[in-house]
């Protein structure tokens, strides 16, 4: 006889123990795992036609699966801005799947009210006026989209053309300004129609720097004539982590019409700390804010958040208009405000882990990050086969080889650095130069991680 789901449902209490004490040892040990995973990925097998049953699943992947999964959860995973997960949000994400409460409306739950605490706690976490709403949204790259979306509408409002239902078209050519946008920017521009090649890059002050110059900006915009636009302000740059002067930027709609974004991904948390909240000063003028969660609040992904001034055109957009899902009369069910319909509810991570640790927990891992950023960047400073290609502002350590840095050159080192299983960076180019990046972002993250990385950049690049 093959298991079927009745028995595994009579034996649920056990069939969880067994994927938790699996879970628990992988968690507890994800420090001394190997960080990038080695060899190559097993044969795809056939589709099984007779089920085997929970216990056999949960063998066959710690056989086939478990060993090759990075360590991307542990402290020397420095690639991307990847954060951990806390314990705390580990049991809120295990008890997401057990409630398995869909987000798309209350449906008799008191989920959504749970959702609507938890956004009125990282408003306040991120220095939000009461006149920023929010949603949970899988990422940045959502929470960019969802956050130009709302932009595209407003432009609608301004020319008298009603985005949502005439399509981007009848809004005729967009202009999209911005310094050092993320990636994540030009692809929302797609997904909504208005075309990658209407971003118009703004000069960057000098100095090796990757924040935009107000004054170019203000130029730029005179340029227009008085038609608005939409520009997106860089909270935290993904190569050198620089900031642009928010209130500056803000001021500038007292004279020009415009929408302002701001990417705040990571560097909005630098919110949490007193010695770096100017970096942040302004953020609560913005029109629409993006904050990723399963960067450096550390909870598992996927989880981000979306902030809004204008949540009527967000629900002018995102409405779904259908007879059982209701009408977004008074506070909006959640289906009205994102793409999503149906979603998981990921405020229940982020809920556990601001209970577990508050505010101080969490500034302490912010600030501890940025102590290591600067400390691994002193360190590579002082190696003679590396450079630092930038100042370590906050938590990326942004470098290359000291002599020849080619993207030859620079892809060896980065697979030197993965092959020995102790540490992860990605590469990037900036200046016209090939480099790496170390991001720090991981609450487990300590001095003897720092070292451990430091050791294995001083042997891969001697």
């Amino acid at each position: 006889m093959h298991p079927t789901l009745a028995d595994d449902l009579s034996r649920l209490p056990e069939l969880l123990q067994s994927a938790r004490d699996f879970a628990a040892r992988e968690a507890v040990g994800v420090a001394e795992r190997l960080v990038a995973a080695p060899g190559k990925a097993p044969a795809r097998t056939p589709l099984p036609e007779d089920g085997a049953g929970g216990d056999a699943a949960l063998a066959r992947f710690a056989e086939r699966w478990a060993p090759g999964f990075s360590g991307s959860a542990g402290p020397r995973y420095l690639g991307f801005v990847t954060g951990g997960a806390t314990p705390a949000s580990v049991a809120g994400d295990w008890l997401t799947s057990a409630f398995d409460q869909n987000l798309s409306g209350a449906g008799g739950s008191w989920a959504q009210e749970l959702e609507r605490e938890t956004v009125a706690w990282l408003r306040e976490l991120f220095g939000l006026g009461e006149g920023h709403s929010g949603a949970f949204v899988t990422g940045a790259t959502a929470s960019n989209t969802v956050g130009l979306a709302i932009g595209r509408e407003w432009l609608g409002e301004r020319l008298g053309v009603d985005v949502s239902r005439e399509g981007a078209t009848a809004l005729g050519p967009v202009e999209v300004l911005s310094g050092s946008p993320h990636s994540s920017v030009t692809k929302a521009m797609s997904v909504l129609g208005i075309g990658r090649d209407r971003l118009r890059p703004v000069p960057l002050l000098p100095g090796n720097r990757e924040a935009v110059d107000v004054a170019a900006l203000e130029a730029e915009l005179a340029r227009l004539k008085g038609r608005p636009a939409i520009v997106v302000a860089n909270a935290g740059t993904v190569n050198t982590v620089d900031f642009d002067d928010l209130r500056a930027i803000a001021a500038l709609k007292e004279t020009y019409d415009f929408w302002l974004h701001v990417d705040a991904a990571f560097g909005g948390f630098a919110a949490l700390s007193p010695e770096y909240a100017a970096l942040v000063d302004g953020l609560d003028a913005a029109d629409s804010v993006c904050v990723d969660l399963h960067k450096w609040l550390n909870v598992p992904y996927d989880a981000a958040v979306q902030f809004t001034r204008r949540r009527d055109l967000q629900v002018r957009v995102f409405h779904n208009a259908s007879p059982y899902l209701g009408l977004p009369v008074g506070e909006p069910d959640f289906v009205h405000l994102t793409p999503e319909n149906s979603r998981r509810l990921r405020a229940l991570p982020a809920w556990f882990s601001l209970v577990a640790y508050g505010r101080a927990g969490h500034r302490e891992i912010v600030e501890r990050n940025v102590a290591l950023a600067r400390r691994l960047g002193a360190g590579i400073d002082a190696l003679p086969g590396l450079r630092l290609l930038a100042p370590v502002r906050l938590n990326v350590v942004c470098f290359t080889l000291a002599e020849d840095p080619t993207q030859e050159r620079v892809d060896a080192l980065a697979r030197a650095v993965a092959d020995s299983g102790e540490a992860y960076v990605t590469p990037t180019v900036y200046g016209g130069v090939a480099g790496l990046r170390a991001a720090f972002s991981n609450w487990r993250t300590t001095e003897a991680d720092t070292e451990r990385v430091l050791r294995v950049l001083a042997a891969a690049s001697g």
